[in-house]
């Protein structure tokens, strides 16, 4: 997910407004902590968030190829164990024409990973979005034929999965196919139009046949909302169900200081696990605004300040979601945070273009918030922490 149209929160308008500071952005500094990265010789080295969580699940981080250079690739290794190519590896940015690939940017992330020791996660292989303009047409510019769009699936997961097998341990291999309506299962996409349902059965055999040892996940988002989860759990059931070889779901959770309540993501967690299927959180940041695409005009747009009761209920909201996470040990099989830090996120220019957003565990200056502590600070709840 990335710049991409998202229905997730909707409630609380008035009082983010009600905290809101119109004229800056910057931040109070409480509580705030220093990257881990430096400190005087004598003091022992810092743990990072992949140290805290060693018996948990590996955590992990979307970056781009601009992320593996200075200060934020210095920030990735000391904090995380596993990294996924936040745009570069979508099939739009990777395979721009029938006849070209563009791997440059996901060798080099790949690259580092594998200097460094950290596993790879794919994301993603089929997706409406961020497709190539070639893709479902012939040659006339007319709709493609289904032969011959599910040859240019087959060649593409083929060729992207094959080349990556040593190093990319799972794959996000549909993402986001259920509908926003409630009154269908599956979106509206030229893959359902062109190929019909059977186009997610068939991605998955694909990745399968490119990469048997791989794990294969179906990924989406709003996947805590008790409406959408039930339909993915009638995709997902009717998957495994036929034998289609997929191993988890994949969360999305781009998620607000507001939504999801505990019990919403613990239901969420329970319905999946009853699959049999593993799960990861693919896509983690916490917005400070409520916001939904289709209220676009309700939206706060003025920037607030990060500080008071704003950075207090992040905080304690990432303190949280992480108890429900290790309260899932051996069902939670990794969480990546989506970008490195609050200077780069998506969310500064979506759903309203340039309004500042403090999403994530380290603010513009790779500097940890409050709500690490929160994250890591665990060693009264029963954990095993560093």
């Amino acid at each position: 997910m990335h710049l991409s149209a998202r229905v997730i929160m909707a409630t609380g308008i008035s009082l983010v407004l009600g905290l809101a500071s119109c004229g800056g952005s910057a931040q109070s500094g409480k509580g705030r902590q220093d990257s881990g990265l430096s400190g005087s010789g004598l003091a022992a080295p810092q743990p990072g968030l992949k140290d805290y969580y060693k018996d948990y699940f590996p955590v992990g981080v979307a970056v781009n190829s601009r992320n593996i250079k200075g200060p934020e690739a210095a920030l990735i290794l000391k904090e995380y164990n596993s990294v996924t190519p936040e745009n570069d590896m979508k099939m739009g940015p990777v395979h721009p024409a029938a006849d070209q690939y563009n791997f440059a940017p996901v060798d080099s992330i790949v690259a580092f990973a594998r200097r460094h020791g950290l596993k790879v996660r794919g994301h993603n292989l089929c997706w409406h979005e961020q497709t190539p303009d070639w893709l479902f047409k012939d040659a006339g510019g007319g709709e493609v034929a289904k032969s011959v769009l599910l040859s240019r699936l087959r060649d593409h997961i083929r060729t992207v999965v094959s080349r990556y097998k040593k190093d990319v341990y799972c794959w996000d291999v549909v993402n986001e196919a259920i509908s926003d309506d409630s009154t269908e299962l599956l979106r509206k996409s030229p893959w359902l139009k062109i190929i019909g349902p059977s186009f997610i059965d068939s991605a998955f055999w694909y990745a399968h046949r490119a990469d048997p040892k791989a794990e294969l996940y179906y990924n989406d988002y709003n996947v805590v909302f008790p409406e959408k989860a039930k339909r993915i759990y009638t995709l997902l059931k009717g998957l495994k169900q036929r034998g289609v070889p997929i191993t988890g779901i994949g969360i999305q959770a781009h998620w607000s200081v507001y939504q999801p309540t505990e019990q919403q993501l613990r239901s969420t967690l329970d319905l999946f696990k009853s699959l049999g299927l593993k799960i990861q959180i693919t896509e983690l940041d916490v917005s400070v605004f409520p916001w939904e695409k289709n209220k676009r005009a309700l939206l706060p747009k003025d920037q607030i300040r990060y500080q008071g009761q704003v950075e207090d209920r992040q905080t304690a909201f990432y303190k949280m979601i992480f108890k429900v996470f290790r309260d899932y040990k051996g069902v939670i099989s990794g969480v990546t945070f989506w970008n490195v830090s609050d200077r780069d996120t998506w969310l500064n220019y979506y759903p309203v273009e340039g309004r500042k957003n403090y999403p994530l565990l380290f603010d513009s200056a790779l500097k940890r918030k409050p709500a690490y502590q929160a994250v890591t600070d665990f060693k009264g709840a029963g954990a095993t922490a560093p």
